[in-house]
């Protein structure tokens, strides 16, 4: 069997495009607000205008106001919260497709397994391949591929491939030859 890495690291989230935002500005309530990241990857505030969000941690953001708005108010305290994600949506999703009921991409939750994934697709239908069954995950930039024995685990209770899930896997279920 391969062994496949269990818990990924996890990166501080970085703001993107139609992420919403909340800006805090300790003792300042004007100048603090709720705002969308606009498609050129900014937000505008009071005092300061436009400020480049995108790309960047909500930390390195509000370090980023806290200097700008430096000119205006006498130590600025901020704090950047994100609100909606919605920029991570598609890099936060698992995969299945080949020969399931329900091929479909779905949001990742921690703890997911191959084996919820194939549930949550209705499992295999009457054409698969299920011990030719396939994980495809990005490791160090490079795409790892791991096998998956579907019917093994399913009917026979054997574990050993059913694989803690991580953002962005894709699991392929082949048909097989008649």
């Amino acid at each position: 069997m391969p062994v496949i890495s269990q818990s990924p690291e996890v990166k501080a989230y970085q703001i993107g495009v139609g992420d919403s935002l909340q800006v805090n500005v300790w003792r300042n309530q004007e100048l603090s607000l709720a705002v969308p990241v606009r498609p050129d990857g900014k937000i505008s505030m009071p005092l300061v205008g436009d400020i480049e969000a995108a790309g960047l941690t909500p930390l390195a953001l509000s370090d980023s106001i806290v200097t700008k708005l430096g000119a205006y108010v006498r130590n600025p305290q901020v704090t950047v919260i994100v609100t909606n994600p919605s920029s991570a949506d598609f890099q936060r999703r698992v995969r299945i497709t080949g020969a399931v009921e329900l091929p479909q991409s779905i949001a990742f939750r921690e703890g997911m397994t191959v084996l919820d994934l194939v549930l949550l697709a209705g499992g295999t239908n009457d054409f698969a391949s299920a011990n030719g069954a396939k994980l495809y995950r990005k490791v160090d930039g490079a795409m790892k591929i791991y096998p998956i024995y579907l019917d093994d685990l399913i009917n026979k209770g054997d574990v050993r491939t059913n694989y803690p899930l991580q953002p962005s896997d894709i699991v392929t279920v082949p048909e097989r030859s008649f």
